[in-house]
């Protein structure tokens, strides 16, 4: 009977130079979890102090002025035709002088292009009349 022996030089095998990484994966693991857990919750909540209750009327209604606008771009301040921009431009000036200005209520027609919208806006803020609103949206939702 025969034995297998090794080469005969006798030494160590050889030494594993690695390291071993999965404790340290499994210590970032719990690390990990831990942070999760002790994080708040943040709350994207804005705290506001809001009035309670109905505010009292204003003492005084504004004026309101209408103007309407076409689908082919002529105006009407309050009914009347407008000749061009420069006698709406005087309308507005007067509006701006008040002390307590006129509130602007602007309906355009649905088929009126954009820039006669922004024309009339544009003028209404470089005069200064700062209290202007569109009016009749609800012919836009369909």
């Amino acid at each position: 009977m025969g034995m297998n022996v090794g080469s005969g030089s006798g030494g160590e095998p050889d030494v594993m130079v690695d390291i071993n990484t999965t404790p340290l994966i499994d210590v970032m693991l719990v690390l990990l979890i831990m942070l999760i857990i002790t994080i708040p919750i943040q709350t994207h909540a804005i705290k506001m102090n809001l009035p309670v209750g109905n505010p009292p009327p204003p003492a005084v209604q504004p004026e309101v002025v209408q103007i309407d606008i076409d689908f082919d771009g002529t105006m009407m301040w309050n009914g009347q035709p407008l000749a061009d921009h420069a006698a709406l431009d005087s309308h507005l000036q007067q509006v701006a002088a008040e002390p307590v200005q006129a509130e602007i209520h602007l309906l355009p027609n649905k088929l009126v292009p954009y820039k006669d919208v922004a024309a009339v806006l544009a003028s209404a803020q470089r005069i200064g009349a700062t209290k202007i609103g569109l009016i009749g949206n609800e012919q836009y939702m369909q």
